[in-house]
């Protein structure tokens, strides 16, 4: 059996790393161009203040490898199963996030005049229609989301079919300890 395992580093942090004097961004002295910038100081009130913020000090860099290592920790699809979390990491087949990454996709905005979409339209009825006759129902909802949104969505499919089945009176569901 082959197994997986992800990347595995022993990252310092950030403060751990932080040497006097380095800087990722200089920060332009000239009062003129820094009067494009608003102090973030002043939108805290000074009874709470605690004080000057110490960053670490390091070059940029330094800071870019830093999160490139954190993030080969990731653990993801590719690595091995998950049992849970399905909101957050759910699996999206490689093929759908090129096409999703496309130019006509990844433009697509849900307020534009619907003349515009008529292309993507078509796509999602079709995948209704293929979805549909797989699985043996008669319409199919492209727009929730996974986690609480698509389990929401999911219960208010039930109620909905239970009523009009003439089992409304029925109102109570078991869910695991997992649930939203």
């Amino acid at each position: 059996m082959k197994r997986f395992s992800q990347a595995v580093w022993d990252e310092p942090l950030l403060s751990e790393l932080s040497r006097p004097g380095r800087v990722g961004m200089a920060v332009p002295s000239d009062p003129t161009v820094m009067s494009q910038f608003r102090d973030p100081a002043s939108l805290v009130p000074a009874s709470v203040r605690r004080g000057p913020l110490k960053l670490p000090e390091l070059s940029e860099l330094q800071v870019l490898r830093h999160f490139n290592r954190l993030s080969q920790m990731n653990f993801s699809v590719e690595l091995g199963m998950y049992p849970l979390g399905s909101c957050t990491m759910k699996y999206n087949p490689k093929v759908s996030e090129m096409l999703s990454a496309s130019d006509g996709m990844k433009h697509a905005h849900p307020l534009q005049p619907t003349e515009t979409m008529q292309g993507l339209l078509s796509i999602f009825h079709e995948l209704e229609g293929f979805l549909c006759e797989v699985t043996g129902m008669h319409r199919f909802s492209l727009s929730t989301a996974a986690g609480a949104q698509g389990e929401l969505a999911g219960v208010l499919m039930i109620r909905r079919y239970l009523r009009d089945h003439g089992q409304g009176e029925r109102d109570e569901i078991l869910v695991p300890d997992s649930a939203h």
